[in-house]
């Protein structure tokens, strides 16, 4: 996968563009890379361990940090910074957004939780 041209987070923190060579543009919602993060603390050492991480709708990206020439991590404002995002994984999501997000969405009803923080 190449290289993004762009990475670019929104005024408000709660969107990262990336813009791919050929045009692609993904609007990826900071609340989705927080709880899709490839991180094992978030996807554990096998698809048995992973966690659906509840309440992060208000959560916004505080950093992006480069990691070498293949990926970037991101750190969130609750703290969460282990997540290295390749450009591949990047470019998945912004290719499937709709599927993964509505995947998210019904394990979060599935296991009672929900996207509000509490309180």
């Amino acid at each position: 996968m190449t290289a993004p041209t762009e990475l670019r987070v929104s005024k408000d923190r709660k969107l990262l563009s990336v813009t791919f060579p050929g045009a692609a543009i993904y609007q990826l919602p900071a609340e989705m890379l927080r709880v899709l993060s490839p991180s094992a603390e978030v996807q554990g050492h096998s698809p048995e361990q992973r966690v659906t991480v509840p309440g992060k709708k208000d959560v916004a990206i505080r950093d992006l940090v480069p990691t070498g020439n293949y990926a970037v991590r991101i750190v969130f404002d609750d703290g969460h910074d282990t997540g290295i995002f390749t450009w591949t994984y990047l470019e998945e999501l912004g290719r499937e957004k709709g599927a993964r997000w509505q995947a998210y969405l019904d394990e979060l009803a599935a296991k009672g939780f929900s996207r509000e923080p509490r309180r």
